[in-house]
């Protein structure tokens, strides 16, 4: 799916703790919660930026994957890192990675495809890619959609 993923690879991070209610019989984290946790992570990306009010509503999942690499549990405090790893004609993937200290939790990589809401089409993501670019201080690479 995607490479594992390095700290040193991420300018931005969104601090975590897992509460009581995100884990399962076993005490640790219930597999769907790290997406709600990327997702939380890649909210306060956008954010940081200042990229809300700026085409963000108009930003879809499309494509979701986890690798699940050790177990998280109650009480753990978790670093979550985020980046834009490239860009299609209307599409970014973002890799987010979760560290509980120097140990890689699990990373996700998420395809967001911006849509008109309008006009329910795809549309290119220009405004938040010069964001991004604007923040990360280099331009995306562009893939195929």
């Amino acid at each position: 799916m995607h490479d594992r993923p390095e700290r040193a690879q991420f300018r931005f991070f969104h601090d975590l703790r897992v509460r009581w209610g995100e884990v399962d019989a076993q005490g640790v984290v219930f597999n769907p919660n790290y997406l709600v946790f990327a997702d939380v992570a890649g909210t306060e990306y956008l954010r940081a930026i200042g990229a809300f009010g700026a085409d963000v509503s108009d930003l879809f999942v499309a494509n979701a994957n986890v690798n699940f690499r050790q177990s998280a549990r109650f009480d753990d405090e978790l670093a979550i890192g985020v980046r834009v790893s490239h860009r299609g004609r209307t599409s970014l993937l973002f890799v987010i990675a979760m560290w509980r200290d120097d140990t890689l939790i699990a990373d996700v990589a998420l395809t967001y495809v911006r849509v008109d809401t309008l006009t329910g089409k795809t549309a290119p993501p220009d405004l938040v890619v010069s964001m991004i670019e604007a923040y990360e201080g280099h331009p995306l690479d562009v893939r195929p959609s």
